[in-house]
């Protein structure tokens, strides 16, 4: 059964699939490969062949760099007002094409459609907040210094590469571009070969409303080849890579090398400390929608799950009463709460893990192993609960899948150690009623960011960004994301 006949894609979204193959993007229009070499694009939901997406060489890729950097002068030349009015647009435009995108969205990286939906907004409200952020910058910055006329001025880079990886394909493009864009400068995006084709759709888009050619543009292929020659171009003034730590290493050593300035957004193992105190029944129903959300593909996740010895039984068994009512299915399907994981490397290496903890002594208390969905063969694993000691692989490797880990503690200070026991930096969570308690804890657990009774929060204008294993060079969302992507001059004359 086909996948347009039981859900009705979209039109567009049909249109766009037929094509028997969608090339890369750059300077407003279609790059082939050299080659002719192609990658098939997979429902994971699936395993259908949604389209094939060009592998480029290295030489298209040092093209792209150049035309970036041509479309540089003109790009960051156009006043505030200019430019904004231009990605406003383009905002308006993703914003009324969100049914299309996020059906896309959806069946490329296995997401929930409503949760795709969301992300396109994300990526929607995202632009509009660094367009307007952008507005309030001063680019000449008086310095009292006694004796000199002295200031500094700000002003973008110009070329700037990313490359996003495949679990929030358009949303992870919108909190790296779009500051980048406001700020006047231009992009060369390369997105995972699993998830390429929300990108090339924005490209195409982006042209359609009037963002000038070269200023967007997408690369696509494997990240051997394609990845490696972007991080590899000196041509490049800035780069952004979300992905693993081990990537991350040779990403960051390689732009070391070619002295450009480097961001670095990686893994995480995070905690969730769960106090005595709290509402034990929708601490533990949150702490399942957060795990199970998007099959557990999130790097700032709580995948520790530290709980007050306590509540530990009573907290296991509302766990497990929520885990069991988790519809497993299609991410077009209505009814669906969790999809499949992105691809069949990333399903064995959920099982692998579980398997590898088990061995090692974890105790599986729920859960765990592949999942059955009804007529389809996609790469789908059931939510698992594990057990046992903090030394064990399952506790301090990222799985990146709905895995969750737990892990009886006493006292406060036993709590934060055991938060603390990780080489990994981004996102840890606290629980209680106490407010005093919360703040104290949350400031105490070293990581990018902490959140009190929430986990996955994401407000614009607070940085999000990881330390340690998990990245570096600034966060996302805020401000100083937005003062990233200028370079300051400093200008002085004695008086």
């Amino acid at each position: 059964m086909s996948i347009a006949t039981e859900f009705q894609l979209l039109p567009e979204v049909q249109a766009f699939l037929d094509r028997e193959s969608i090339p890369a993007f750059v300077g407003g229009r279609e790059l082939k490969s050299p080659s002719g070499e192609t990658i098939a694009t997979i429902d994971p939901g699936s395993g259908q062949t949604l389209s094939h997406i060009h592998e480029l060489d290295a030489a298209s890729v040092d093209h792209a760099v150049d035309v970036a950097n041509e479309a540089f002068p003109a790009w960051s030349a156009l006043s505030h007002d200019e430019r904004s009015k231009i990605l406003l647009k383009l905002a308006d435009a993703v914003e009324s094409h969100k049914p299309i995108i996020a059906q896309i969205e959806a069946l490329d990286a296995g997401k929930i459609e409503a949760q795709a939906q969301g992300d396109v907004q994300n990526f929607v409200d995202t632009l509009r907040y660094f367009v307007k952020l952008n507005g309030s910058v001063e680019l000449r910055t008086k310095r009292d210094v006694p004796g000199f006329d002295a200031w500094t001025y700000k002003q973008p880079w110009g070329a700037c590469a990313f490359i996003f990886p495949w679990n929030f394909p358009f949303l992870l493009i919108g909190w790296g571009i779009t500051p980048a864009l406001a700020a006047g400068n231009t992009v060369v995006i390369k997105p995972a070969e699993d998830t390429s084709l929300s990108a090339l759709y924005l490209a195409a888009l982006a042209k359609e409303v009037g963002v000038p050619d070269g200023v967007i543009n997408v690369v696509t292929g494997r990240g051997a080849t394609v990845g490696s020659a972007l991080t590899q171009n000196a041509d490049i003034k800035r780069m952004s890579f979300t992905g693993s730590p081990e990537v991350g290493r040779i990403v960051g050593e390689t732009c070391g090398r070619n002295l450009v300035p480097v961001k670095l957004e990686l893994g995480g193992k995070g905690a969730a400390v769960v106090f005595d105190d709290v509402d034990v029944e929708d601490t533990a129903e949150k702490l399942v929608g957060a795990i199970t959300f998007h099959s557990g593909q999130v790097c700032c996740d709580a995948t520790r799950w530290l709980i007050h010895e306590d509540i530990y039984d009573e907290f296991v068994g509302h766990c497990i009463d929520r885990m069991k009512n988790i519809r497993i299915g299609h991410p077009l399907d209505p009814n669906s709460q969790m999809g499949p994981v992105v691809n069949p490397k990333q399903c064995e290496r959920v099982l692998g893990y579980e398997k590898k903890g088990q061995a090692e002594g974890a105790e599986c208390i729920f859960g765990g192993g592949p999942a059955s969905v009804s007529g389809y063969t996609g790469n789908y694993v059931n939510p698992a609960l594990l057990a046992g000691t903090l030394d064990n692989v399952a506790a301090r490797e990222e799985i990146f899948g709905p895995v969750a880990y737990l892990v009886k503690f006493s006292t406060e200070a036993e709590a934060i150690e055991m938060a603390n026991n990780t080489d990994y930096g981004l996102a840890n969570s606290v629980w209680t009623k106490d407010d005093k308690r919360a703040a104290r804890v949350a400031e105490a657990m070293t990581a990018g960011n902490s959140w009190i009774n929430a986990h996955n929060v994401f407000a614009q204008g607070v940085p999000y960004g990881g330390v340690n294993k998990s990245g570096l060079g600034g966060g996302v969302l805020s401000a100083e994301t937005l003062m990233d992507y200028y370079r300051s001059t400093s200008v002085v004359r004695p008086l």
